[in-house]
């Protein structure tokens, strides 16, 4: 069995906790809890025939006064961006996050998502911010924790990446 671990970082509100519930026990809920620290939840899937526990690593959200801790980074394998389509402020964070996780573990595989496609009526995010993610090169994905749209897509595409890359440089 093949383990990987999986940070989930982003500003507070984005719905990094509500993915990951989504994902692991196909619930969502609308009562926001903050999360303090990490929580830490596990779910095992088959990649190329393989099965991978993935550990998803739900850490608390930035704002001004708080940063993620390089030490809740270690050891990652990879990583998802949260942005919420409800405040762009939200995706520029992102982009600046990205560079920090970046920094300290080099270059990872990572997904960016634009979490709330359910509120799209409501959203601040425009093509234009989609086409800066596109000029990045960066992958992406819209999801709603609340429906599920792209939630299991994108824990499995990222299983996915990972594992190829561990493939090659074990070449």
């Amino acid at each position: 069995m093949i383990q990987k671990k999986i940070c989930m970082v982003g500003s507070f509100g984005v719905g990094k906790t509500s993915l990951v519930a989504r994902y692991v026990k196909s619930i969502f809920s609308d009562k926001y809890f903050t999360t303090l620290g990490v929580k830490i939840d596990k779910k095992s899937l088959s990649v190329e025939g393989e099965e991978v526990n993935l550990m998803l690593w739900d850490l608390a959200g930035e704002d001004a006064l708080t940063q993620i801790k390089p030490m809740q980074l270690r050891g990652a394998s990879g990583y998802i961006l949260v942005s919420d389509g409800c405040r762009v402020s939200t995706l520029d964070a992102a982009i600046d996050l990205q560079s920090r996780v970046e920094a300290e573990l080099g270059s990872l595989p990572f997904t960016c998502v634009v979490n709330k496609v359910d509120l799209r009526d409501n959203w601040e995010v425009d093509d234009a911010a989609l086409d800066r993610l596109r000029t990045l090169g960066w992958s992406f994905l819209l999801t709603s924790a609340k429906s599920g749209v792209g939630v299991e897509a994108l824990f499995q595409s990222l299983a996915e990446r990972m594992v190829r890359e561990k493939k090659i440089d074990a070449r």
